[in-house]
Parts: structure tokens; C-alpha cells; sequence
């Protein structure tokens, strides 16, 4: 886990584009494809489940905002990723520091091509021990 010293969300007031009071969207660099944006909390956040009911409401503001100007000026659709992966080592790619991946994506676009072409092949049907197992995982703690 990264400090917020060396949070590179921490110290960006130059790259927002748009912001509300608790969180703000900013153009990613580097950047996965053209119009890739992220929106992040201003507070430092490691970990989803620690943002508070405000400031999930604010990103999902800017997310909602953000993904129908996408749809409707850079691309057919888009997707929204949140990824949490402790076990990396904070790098270039990777900040500790909760934020949504914004990307805008059209039929068969550079992502798809590139990789995730790949990924029809992992699609497996859900079968009903599996949901059981699953759905206990959840319920523990609910």
C-alpha cells in the first residue's frame, strides 16, 4: 500500500477536468486507449468498501456524467472497471488509491483485438453448486 505523500491522485489539481466536492475526473496517463478517463475520491482511499455513502454518490455522479458524454461524442458504448489488487506493487499502472476506468469502446475496437478476443473462451456456465458456494461467501457477514 502507497502513502498519500506518494499518491499520484493525491497531487493532480492540473489534470481534473471536471469535479464535484468529494471526487473529480481526470484524462489517465498513461492511458489503456484515446478518451480513457478515471474518477477517483478526493480523499485518499485504498480499498472500495472504505468510501463513505457520500462519496460513492458523488463518483457514480461524475461516472454517470462522464460515461453518457463518452457514449454520446467518442464511442458507441463504454465500460466502467474498478479493479482492487493489494498484491501489486504500486507503479505506473497501478495506484493505491480507490478510482473507476472509463473507457470508451465500439464494436470490435482496439481492446477487443488486441485482448479481449482471448477472453471468449473463459466463459463457462454457471452451474448450481457453484452459485451455492458463491452465494455463501456473500451471506456470511450480511
Amino acid at each position: 500500500m502507497s502513502s498519500i505523500g506518494d499518491c499520484p491522485f493525491c497531487h493532480t489539481d492540473k489534470r481534473i477536468i471536471k469535479e464535484n466536492d468529494l471526487a473529480f475526473v481526470l484524462l489517465s496517463d498513461p492511458r489503456k486507449i484515446k478518451g480513457h478517463f478515471l474518477v477517483v475520491p478526493k480523499r485518499h482511499v485504498e480499498k472500495p468498501w472504505e468510501l463513505t455513502g457520500e462519496e460513492a454518490k458523488a463518483i457514480f455522479d461524475l461516472i454517470s456524467f462522464t460515461q453518457r458524454k463518452v457514449s454520446e461524442k467518442l464511442s458507441a458504448g463504454c465500460d466502467v472497471r474498478q479493479n482492487y489488487r493489494p498484491f501489486l506493487k504500486q507503479g505506473r499502472t497501478k495506484v493505491d488509491h480507490v478510482h473507476y476506468h472509463i473507457l470508451p469502446r465500439d464494436f470490435e475496437d482496439e481492446l477487443y483485438t488486441r485482448a479481449e478476443y482471448r477472453e471468449a473462451d473463459m466463459f463457462a456456465e454457471l452451474t448450481r453448486e457453484e452459485k451455492e458456494e458463491i452465494e455463501k461467501v456473500l451471506e456470511q457477514g450480511l
